[in-house]
């Protein structure tokens, strides 16, 4: 799995046009999921998102992790992340899993993500239209690759 956080002051997400799903100060989560990948990995990876300490203490250094904050969570899928681009022009998503793959494993990590602690956790729709709306934080913007620790 492949996770993309940027800390935000505000954060939405519209889903089919439909009512903005709002945060306050926290973490845009936009993950992607593999061929390969299982929901076990869920949990790991919402660990390492909810504990790393991205945000700035009271000296101005990142110290703190938004559930140390009171922080909230808007997590959105976003099977983009494996895209290829290195040949030609049009990416190719040969890399990204599918359904009912991709969708068991945004669900695990979604539900690992509201056991973590944060003060609320939105959501987007998995396959659904969305548009994102965010006011990125420092900026801070970390990509977290579960590939990366084995």
């Amino acid at each position: 799995m492949r996770a993309v956080l940027q800390c935000v002051s505000s954060a939405s997400v519209t889903v089919n046009g439909g009512a903005a799903r709002a945060i306050g100060a926290g973490l845009v989560i936009l993950l992607g999921v593999k061929v390969g990948d299982t929901p076990a990995l869920a949990e790991k990876l919402a660990k390492k998102c909810a504990e790393l300490r991205i945000f700035p203490d009271e000296n101005d250094k990142l110290n703190c992790s938004a559930v140390e904050l009171g922080y909230s969570a808007l997590v959105v899928s976003n099977f983009t992340l494996y895209g290829d681009g290195s040949h030609g022009r049009r990416p190719g998503y040969t890399a990204a899993a599918k359904p009912p793959l991709s969708v068991d494993c945004y669900n695990a990590f979604v539900a690992a993500i509201q056991r973590q602690g944060f003060k609320g956790v939105q959501q987007g729709e998995f396959g659904a239209d969305m548009r994102l709306a965010l006011v990125n934080e420092g900026p801070v913007t970390l990509i977290l690759d579960t590939d990366d620790w084995t």
